[in-house]
């Protein structure tokens, strides 16, 4: 159990876990053989824990923890605004790392009643879901006069891979970024799961005070029912993503009014939904 440790010491950056390890690897190319130092993405236990309750272990990429943890809060209806966040601590454990957050008693006691207390791996999609209610949950409509030409998608998606420091290194990790029409990309996140990594995107929206409805979000994989769950539930009207995305996707994109682009490379790119919100420059 997580809280079995006695006096848990917080992490700091000096005990924190690595993002990443060097391992000695045997390289083959062109049929010739070297010995090389390598990149490995890490992946490490992460276990939130509500109100002195444990209710979820996730394995993500040991950065941003505090961003993942609102984002995930919130993105997963525990709570309904930053503000309900009251405390976050985050401690090191032998064995992963524990993220003890306080939120408000109310929200507590509905968390409770949903029964769920489980483990979610890397790329889960349906993780701490006991029943097909809280699987699928539909988000709010979206409402934003939000338009982004096209030229800025594509420019997004170049300047994202900039701005992936981790993937760099190991070419193992996903990236989610916020972007402003007229500004660029604003804000990036990585991590090994790639709703992780766009949990980790919204919550360091929310905790700046950023207003996610003024901006669009790319994302470095494909577009899972998930992606589109969290990126409408907190308003956010375009997501792009470059791979594909599913029919779930497409169908709770277009009820909750999400503009839903899938594809997306520099010559070309699919919209699936709402169309209205990506201007183009015809030829």
């Amino acid at each position: 159990m997580a809280n079995a440790n006695p006096s848990p010491q917080p992490l700091t950056l000096d005990l924190g876990w690595p993002s990443y390890q060097q391992s000695t690897v045997e390289r083959w190319q062109q049929g010739r053989r070297s010995i090389e130092q390598d990149y490995i993405a890490e992946e490490v236990p992460i276990s939130l824990v509500y109100n002195g309750i444990p209710h979820v272990v996730m394995l993500a990429t040991p950065t941003n923890l505090e961003d993942f943890a609102l984002g995930f809060s919130i993105t997963e209806g525990i709570i309904g605004s930053a503000q309900e966040l009251l405390a976050t601590r985050i401690y090191n454990r032998s064995n992963g790392i524990e993220v003890q957050l306080k939120i408000p008693e109310h929200r507590f006691q509905c968390l409770a009643d949903k029964g769920r207390n489980l483990t979610g791996r890397t790329g889960c999609g349906l993780c701490g879901a006991s029943t097909l209610k809280q699987a699928i949950r539909q988000p709010g409509p979206v409402h934003s006069d939000l338009t982004v030409n096209a030229d800025e998608l594509m420019a997004a998606f170049s300047e994202i891979r900039q701005q992936q420091k981790i993937n760099k290194l190991t070419g193992s990790v996903h990236a989610a970024a916020w972007a402003i029409p007229g500004t660029g990309i604003v804000a990036t996140r990585e991590d090994v799961g790639r709703h992780n990594a766009l949990d980790k995107l919204i919550g360091a929206l929310l905790r700046t005070g950023k207003n996610p409805g003024t901006g669009f979000v790319v994302v470095t994989s494909r577009a899972s029912y998930e992606m589109v769950q969290k990126t409408a539930w907190v308003g956010i009207p375009l997501l792009a993503a470059i791979s594909a995305p599913t029919g779930l996707a497409i169908r709770l994109a277009d009820e909750a009014g999400l503009t839903l682009i899938g594809f997306a490379r520099a010559d070309q790119h699919v919209v699936y939904t709402h169309s209205q919100r990506l201007t183009h420059t015809t030829v």
